[in-house]
């Protein structure tokens, strides 16, 4: 493993001259989140269309499956949260998580996209189905959740700066990005094969390449990152060390407003933190208001990408009558990639808020164009759907990178660091919005008179309620909620320099002892 990871988190931070991560480091970081970049990428914009085009479900039963699925998804993500904070391995709390979970995320993602056959009664053939794919969604989303949530916590153990987390970040989500636009290319190339007979074995062949190159990256990040509590647990028995006397120092004095940050209290022991009941950690989580805005930030600019990424294949296939989505998605998310690290670079001039007005601005202006698009309007399609990578690569930046600045709040309050429990219900509150939003999309198809297709036969042309609602879900309804987002972006406290006195603080108190004044 690399050696460029912070030191024990309970040691003095260098504030001023925090120790910088090491290339290695950052790329192996970033391959753990390739994994969750294709299969998430893949369950967007091809579940649902899948299990109504291929599996032959109902689309009120598919968006049924795929609300039961986020459910529990959200359910277990504060589980796993506390439990992986609680976890103690040689191999850390987050690592031993990533390395026992890895092969069933990969087993339980390629059962997805089998077309099982239960019964020649189309009724209970139905119902077979859906349970199936209600029972591996369940299993998938539990595995998903063990690998991702331990891995997102480690952003704020590897380091304590506000650009290298900015950077870190933009190496996750090259990944991720990276690994979504593999998979959409795979996709593209697959779907052109003629050798491989119907939708269905070339989803087969699709999801099991798409397995393998899943799980290994995760073990990729294991091998390449220092998870800091492994160090501790190794220190657990040894005698303390010998107490050494530092320097009375102060931080320099910045103006900021009175009431930006919390008076300094005693730091708490790590005990103390498994001592305190899992409801007080929620309302700790849910009393600090930025911790608010960013949960807002987040639900927001996901819950508009997903609704788009659900309907985009109908919109795609049944408005703008075209052969595939995948070129389309494809050309979203090479964009999204592009802009990753342009946004980086910008956002150390302007902050992250202002990167991600920006961003969210041309975002909106494509989301509403897509509404008036007309059939054969396909360049000015593709004009839209450059315009809203842009976008879409500050919702993946900037929320993730807010996140530990929060947390850093929540030490400076308490006195203890609590990564996954703060992690764990930033996702929670999300997939929650996520599931109904999902469930919505199923549910205005199935009400609009939605006609499933049959396999091997050719598309049924749809009714003008069901274009409607196709149209509407993919612009007017994303749009409403990018502008709340916004709101909430501006509205968000905590600045580079607000961040920088929540620093010197910490650092005031340990150097202290922890005395506090």
């Amino acid at each position: 493993m690399s050696n460029s990871s912070p030191s024990d988190p309970s040691s003095p931070p260098d504030v001023l001259q925090p120790k910088k991560l090491s290339f290695s480091t950052k790329l192996a970081y970033g391959a753990g989140d390739m994994g969750a970049g294709i299969t998430a990428t893949l369950l967007a914009f091809s579940l649902l269309i899948f299990l109504t085009n291929v599996a032959g479900l109902n689309p009120g039963l598919a968006g049924r499956v795929l609300l039961i699925g986020k459910i529990w998804d959200a359910i277990n993500d504060p589980i796993v949260g506390v439990l992986s904070d609680r976890t103690r391995s040689r191999w850390g709390r987050r690592h031993s998580w990533m390395i026992l979970g890895a092969i069933p995320f990969g087993i339980f993602f390629f059962l997805q996209w089998i077309v099982p056959h239960f019964s020649n009664n189309p009724d209970l053939n139905q119902l077979g189905l859906f349970w199936y794919y209600v029972i591996v969604s369940i299993l998938f989303n539990t595995a998903f959740t063990a690998i991702n949530l331990p891995y997102t916590a480690l952003t704020a153990e590897l380091t304590k700066d506000y650009n290298e987390r900015t950077s870190l970040n933009s190496f996750r989500f090259a990944f991720s990005i990276g690994g979504s636009i593999l998979c959409l290319a795979l996709g593209q190339a697959i779907f052109q094969i003629k050798a491989i007979p119907g939708d269905t074995q070339k989803y087969l062949v699709l999801a099991l390449i798409c397995t393998i190159l899943s799980v290994l990256p995760i073990y990729w990040c294991v091998w390449g990152t220092n998870d800091p509590t492994a160090a501790n647990v190794e220190t657990l028995h040894e005698t303390s060390p010998p107490e050494t006397s530092l320097p009375e120092t102060s931080p320099p004095e910045t103006s900021l407003p009175e009431t930006s940050l919390p008076e300094i209290s005693p730091p708490e022991t790590s005990d103390s933190v498994e001592s305190i009941p899992f409801v007080k950690q929620v309302k700790i989580a849910l009393t600090n208001k930025p911790f608010l805005y960013v949960i807002g930030i987040y639900l927001c600019s996901w819950l508009a990408f997903q609704l788009t990424a659900a309907i985009i294949p109908y919109f795609l296939v049944n408005w703008m009558r075209q052969d595939s989505y995948f070129t389309a998605a494809l050309v979203v998310q090479t964009v999204a990639l592009i802009m990753l690290f342009v946004w980086n670079l910008v956002s150390r001039r302007i902050g992250k808020r202002g990167v991600y007005f920006l961003g969210m601005s041309l975002w909106i202006v494509a989301e509403a164009g897509l509404f008036f698009l007309q059939r054969d309007q396909v360049g000015l399609m593709y004009v839209l759907f450059v315009m809203a990578g842009f976008g879409i690569a500050t919702a993946y930046l900037v929320p993730w990178s807010m996140l530990p600045d929060v947390i850093e709040l929540d030490e400076l309050k308490t006195g203890q660091r609590r990564e996954g429990i703060f992690y764990a219900f930033m996702v929670l509150l999300q997939k929650i919005g996520l599931a109904f939003g999902l469930w919505l999309v199923g549910e205005a198809l199935a009400r609009s008179g939605f006609i499933t297709a049959q396999p091997g036969q050719p598309l049924p042309e749809q009714p003008e309620a069901a274009l409607f609602a196709i149209r509407f879900v993919v612009g007017p309804l994303p749009t409403l909620f990018l502008i709340c987002g916004l709101i909430l972006a501006y509205l968000y406290p905590i600045t580079r320099e607000v961040h920088a006195e929540i620093l010197l603080k910490l650092q005031e108190r340990n150097l202290r002892g922890g005395s506090g004044e």
